[in-house]
């Protein structure tokens, strides 16, 4: 709970500054930031806190007053939830997938729209799976002519049924995975929210309008497969307004600002509720007719139409992928004087990565379930698009690993050669007993470098997204993946191979998931390395799927800026210390701070992402122009500090390496970079054993190089900082 800042010694001095520290991704205790054994909360609840010392005098050996912000436990929840929203990785990664458009107005524009359009497709890739289990797999196959294992091939008596109803009692399975996939995208925001993007307004409305596009697409699926046995008045009309619905969902993601521009915000909800109610009212008038029409149904080995159903989605999905990584590799801008692929490839590869999985996911649903219930032993095995859909994710898989291995090899050399000059610098006289450590610091850094290769690999994944796009188009023929094998001149059971091994492959990616939704809040050493990438996965608003986890950063932002706006009026000043995406939050805090605040406030960054890898991969967000916009607003009262043997944070303005050309002078935000020498030495000290660690990642807040840049910039404050309570 809060307290006074009257108890426990809180009274301002004159000159007293407040270091306010937040952590990185990987989480820690307030007793590890605080760097002591007994801390308070001070401000926050058991999720998002404020803490300092449990000492009458909580101040550190430079005369500040030292208080950690612990906002590690906001993305996360109960383990049911957890795990819930695990299997919706890919919805959280389509999401992410926005947020990283181009700097182009014309391009990013169709950036989001793709993204938005693959998002809305992947959630009827969701509900086309469960209902080839619910209605494909039980309700045709097991409770039909297939012999399924018990119990599911009863199913409470419902094989004695008619097809239509027990097709009708089957869709409420898919329906109530919707129900699921609404609850679980419902946020419950915590009194006086504050959203930092507001973006919640969006979310209603593209929720009515996933929610509208599922159900539309589940009334496909049972009205094709009627059709099939004999059109009707009411499956031919229900079919059609089925359509109008779907197009009406697609309509309102396509046309570019129509559902997120403030103009046409109030018609965009009007229009995507009005959707909604008809998806429930066409459902239910769907339910009824397949339920009562009692005609016969055509005989086939699997639900008339399914296949093609199937295979259009998925061979959707990956025409929109292909259509975004082409919008995205054909962006060429000048950077640094020089014409390169403009930033934003990262949206085509999270895009990629989300599209894998869930193919892979959907397909692995049927695999699984059919081996379970034993429905596909006498039908050739699952229906074909999921066969060349696993096919598919096992090649880019395969081709994946390869090429991460390839541009590290090729690129080992060059990596090498410039941590070799790095180290030259560093340790122009290194003893000759110190040649062993001198090639272990090399090699840390050359790894380190790697970092500055993820853009390569980037624009060579997004082609792969052709291998999806071609393998959905031969399923669509009605070609068996095994007539590949002697397209290719394989062997006959080279594709059966690769089946049965992306099958493998998808369980071991289900189990991963699995025990990462579980260990992943409730095991500091799992989430320290699995975490992390939940944690950035929810840092974004949800601008394209209103399905994938809510942002954190919507309380942990505007937190952050309420605190430092309560110090700075009770202080001379408050020095913001940010590790990793701690300085990307304290970053967006900064500009919410009101001018007056900003005359008592200093940055100090340390391991920071925000130009190494955020400016890259968010460049319409997390730019060059933001970063100097900060830089203005705290009076450019503001160091960062960086490691060349860390493969995460960097520079933010200059990087000064060997090579590089100086800093200009009459620019403040030369001033803003400080290269630490990492390790210090090459052999231990007079009197210990062990060499100085290589730092890398690690935050280092006890460091002589990081308490030298807190008494800088607290220097900074006092002698600017005699401004009246």
């Amino acid at each position: 709970m809060p307290e006074s800042s009257a108890r426990h010694g809180d009274h301002p001095r004159r000159d007293d500054v407040v270091e306010l520290r937040v952590h990185g991704v990987s989480g820690a205790q307030p007793a590890v930031i605080l760097d002591r054994a007994r801390t308070r909360q001070v401000a926050g609840d058991d999720s998002g806190g404020f803490h300092r010392a449990d000492e009458p005098d909580g101040t550190d050996p430079n005369g500040v007053t030292v208080e950690a912000y612990r906002w590690g436990d906001l993305p996360s929840g109960t383990v049911a939830r957890t795990i819930s929203m695990v299997f919706l990785l890919p919805f959280m990664l389509s999401n992410v997938a926005v947020w990283m458009r181009p700097t182009g107005r014309r391009s990013a524009g169709g950036v989001a729209m793709l993204c938005r359009l693959l998002a809305f497709n992947l959630t009827a890739v969701y509900v086309v799976a469960v209902a080839g289990v619910a209605l494909d797999l039980i309700a045709w196959r097991c409770l039909g002519d297939t012999r399924c294992r018990g119990p599911f091939d009863t199913m409470a008596g419902l094989d004695d049924r008619h097809v239509g109803q027990r097709l009708a009692a089957l869709a409420l399975v898919p329906i109530a995975a919707v129900a699921l996939l609404r609850l679980l995208g419902t946020r419950r925001p915590r009194p006086a929210d504050n959203p930092l993007w507001a973006v919640e307004p969006l979310v209603g409305r593209l929720r009515a309008v996933h929610v509208a596009g599922a159900l539309a697409v589940l009334n496909l699926v049972l009205l094709v497969a009627r059709r099939a046995g004999g059109a009707t008045v009411a499956t031919t009309l229900l079919l059609v307004l089925s359509m109008v619905v779907l197009l009406a969902c697609v309509g309102l993601l396509a046309v570019p600002g129509l559902i997120d521009q403030v103009a046409t915000a109030r018609t965009a909800t009007r229009t995507a509720r009005a959707t909604g109610v008809a998806a429930v009212g066409l459902s239910a008038a769907t339910l009824l007719v397949i339920a009562r029409d009692e005609r016969d149904w055509p005989s086939s080995g699997g639900l008339p139409g399914y296949d093609g159903i199937a295979g259009t989605v998925l061979l959707g999905q990956m025409a929109l992928l292909v259509l975004l990584s082409g919008v995205v590799l054909w962006q060429r801008g000048r950077v640094d004087g020089r014409v390169v692929l403009r930033h934003g490839l990262g949206a085509a590869v999270i895009a990629a990565i989300a599209v894998g999985l869930a193919g892979a996911l959907s397909a692995g649903l049927a695999y699984q379930t059919g081996e379970l219930l034993g429905g596909y032993f006498s039908d050739g095995g699952p229906p074909l698009p999921y066969r060349w859909t696993l096919l598919a994710f096992f090649l880019h898989v395969g081709v994946a690993v390869l090429l991460c291995g390839s541009i590290a090899l090729l690129s080992r050399s060059r990596r090498r050669r410039a941590a070799a000059r790095i180290t030259d610098r560093d340790f122009p006289a290194a003893p000759p007993e110190a040649a062993g450590r001198l090639r272990q610091v090399t090699t840390a850094i050359a790894r380190a470098r790697f970092t500055e290769w993820l853009g390569v690999l980037a624009a060579t994944y997004a082609v792969l997204a052709a291998v999806g796009l071609a393998t959905s188009l031969l399923g669509l023929t009605g070609r068996q993946p095994e007539e590949l094998a002697r397209v290719l001149g394989l062997p006959a059971e080279a594709v059966g191979m690769g089946l049965t091994a992306g099958t493998y492959l998808v369980a071991a990616v289900v189990l991963t998931l699995l025990v990462g939704g579980v260990f992943g809040y409730r095991t500091a050493w799992f989430r320290r390395h699995v975490g992390i990438l939940w944690d950035l996965g929810t840092f974004w608003p949800r601008a394209a799927h209103p399905f994938a986890p809510a942002s954190y950063a919507d309380r942990a932002v505007p937190e952050l800026a309420d605190r430092i706006i309560q110090l700075a009026g009770r202080h001379t000043g408050v020095l913001l210390c940010g590790h990793s995406h701690g300085s990307v939050l304290l970053a967006l805090a900064v500009l919410r701070l009101p001018p007056q605040v900003r005359q008592r406030v200093a940055l100090l960054t340390y391991g920071s992402p925000l130009e190494r890898l955020y400016a890259r991969l968010y460049p319409a967000y997390l730019n060059e122009q933001m970063m100097r916009e900060v830089g203005e607003r705290v009076g450019w009262r503001w160091l960062n500090l960086w490691r060349d043997t860390d493969p995460v944070g960097g520079w933010i303005f200059y990087p000064n390496r060997p090579g590089d050309p100086p800093p200009d002078s009459a620019d403040p935000a030369g001033a803003v970079d400080r290269r630490l020498r990492d390790p210090r030495d090459l052999l231990a000290p007079s009197g210990d054993h062990r060499p100085p660690p290589i730092r890398g990642h690690h935050p280092g807040e006890a460091d002589p190089e990081f308490q030298a840049a807190v008494r800088d910039l607290v220097g900074r404050l006092r002698g600017s900082g005699s401004i009246g309570h």
